[in-house]
């Protein structure tokens, strides 16, 4: 155990995200029931978390306008697996505003580690003002979620990436401290709408968000929820696009969803992600895991004579990759003929 120890300590793990130099690549996702607690905030620190994502904050806990609410669970907001409930009833909610600010603020002073804000929601109406409230009450950095499944059959596509950058700018000239925004892959132009986003003045892309699929309950025939935890699978995707975004852009870029293992962890680092966000892994056995994720990245780079996380990082990106065009459509006819 020793041995592990020191060769941990040996390794520089160190990353920088959002202008944080943290610890290691590793830091636990927005989650309710990661960071829902005082208790459980103390025990991520302890179990080797370098920075931890608080869980969100939704617009509609601030809004509570039940026409404005209705408009908006219709869309599936609520469906995270941050969050505690799906479809809840209005007005009901897992915690307030206030009693979240509070929670960040005594959750900031617990621990020695960043601790990142969360903000949820669509719209850029005055909800974002919460953004400054959660930079006074501690956070180091802010993470702006946005969750959302256009259905109006007249919402042509520029307007929906028009209503992500508008709440940017909102949130932005709100706060001085940094701001990623964790959006999901469903653009005509993901390399574009990152570069407006940038633009914007996004100061992290965090990759991808994880739609969340409603399911029917035959017997009841109502509309319920189905939250799955990730598979290893649903790392391809944002693999893809951080590799094909890395230097290319002026960004921090965080690597989420599907996150299960040390080898996930390399693969991303590797294509370009300044961290890893870990939620599913830890749910399903325990924040034990993140040290046994570090230890065994630890084990890897020392194999394959890596001195630091930084050498590693981007190595195997669209940019550095000897076959650059593998990230797009070169091996499509090569996986499907794969398989045996």
């Amino acid at each position: 155990m020793e041995r592990e120890e020191e060769k941990v300590q040996s390794m520089d793990l160190t990353t920088t995200y959002l202008g944080l130099k943290l610890r290691t690549p590793l830091v636990p996702s927005a989650c309710g029931p990661l960071s829902g607690g005082l208790d459980k905030v103390r025990a991520l620190e302890d179990a080797g978390a370098s920075a931890i994502v608080m869980y969100s904050l939704f617009e509609e806990e601030i809004l509570q306008e039940s026409q404005q609410l209705d408009h908006y669970l219709t869309y599936g907001s609520d469906s995270y697996a941050e969050a505690l409930s799906y479809f809840p009833e209005p007005r009901v909610y897992a915690m307030d505003p206030d009693r979240y600010l509070d929670h960040f603020h005594r959750a900031k002073r617990a621990v020695s580690i960043p601790v990142i804000g969360s903000l949820n929601g669509v719209s850029s109406g005055g909800w974002v003002k919460f953004a400054k409230d959660i930079e006074e009450a501690g956070a180091d950095a802010l993470e702006l979620n946005i969750y959302y499944v256009p259905t109006d059959l007249d919402l042509p596509g520029i307007e929906v990436e028009q209503m992500y950058v508008n709440v940017l700018e909102n949130v932005k000239r709100t706060v001085k401290i940094p701001v990623a925004i964790k959006l999901g892959p469903f653009f005509s132009n993901m390399a574009h709408m990152a570069k407006r986003l940038c633009n914007a003045g996004a100061d992290g892309l965090v990759l991808f968000n994880r739609f969340y699929q409603p399911d029917i309950d035959l017997d009841q025939l109502e509309v319920v929820p189905n939250v799955l935890l990730s598979t290893p699978q649903a790392m391809r995707l944002p693999l893809r696009w951080i590799a094909i975004l890395h230097g290319r852009l002026e960004v921090s870029i965080a690597a989420t969803s599907g996150i299960h293992n040390s080898e996930d962890v390399i693969k991303m680092l590797m294509v370009g992600a300044d961290v890893t966000m870990l939620c599913s892994t830890l749910l399903k056995n325990g924040l034990s895991r993140m040290k046994q994720i570090e230890e065994e990245l630890v084990k890897w780079m020392e194999d394959h004579e890596y001195t630091s996380v930084s050498q590693m990082k981007g190595s195997m990106s669209q940019k550095s990759c000897p076959h650059p065009s593998a990230f797009e459509r070169a091996n499509y006819m090569k996986a499907l003929k794969s398989y045996v």
